[in-house]
């Protein structure tokens, strides 16, 4: 799990860096999200958020979403339709999530080199690549562990 402490004062000043604000609901949400052990659904962070402030609503998270994604704080999991904490945001390449189909737990990797060789066989096939989302599904070694024994 990440260090929500870290994750929120990095936050703080990479938005501050960047002239963006970190708003006390944009502060929640990635709060919420990095002491999550996998991805939150928007609805989930929506009932979460509601317990708290009562006129949350959808527009209120998914413009949250919205800002952290592009302030590279948060990822959208595209398979689970849900988000997670960027461990690093600093990181401005490419990224793959390691996504465990048992327990729903996240690791972020930077294969860097992985990126690179998609981008250019993207670009010899005549693709511009836009965005790039690469997810591995599969067992965490806890888990495999537990199914083992």
């Amino acid at each position: 799990m990440l260090d929500s402490h870290a994750l929120l004062t990095q936050a703080e000043r990479q938005c501050h860096k960047h002239g963006a604000r970190f708003t006390p609901i944009r502060r929640r949400v990635l709060e919420m999200i990095a002491t999550s052990p996998g991805g939150l659904k928007a609805y989930d962070l929506l009932d979460r958020l509601a317990t708290e402030h009562a006129s949350a609503r959808p527009p209120t998270i998914y413009r949250a979403l919205e800002f952290l994604i592009e302030q590279g704080l948060v990822h959208r999991i595209e398979s689970l339709n849900a988000y997670v904490a960027c461990p690093c945001p600093e990181h401005a390449h490419g990224f793959q999530l390691l996504i465990c189909r048992s327990c729903g737990r996240v690791e972020e990797l930077h294969l860097d080199d992985v990126n690179e060789q998609l981008t250019q066989v993207a670009r010899q096939q005549g693709y511009r690549i836009e965005r790039q989302t690469i997810e591995l599904l599969g067992l965490c070694t806890s888990c495999t562990e537990q199914a083992s024994a």
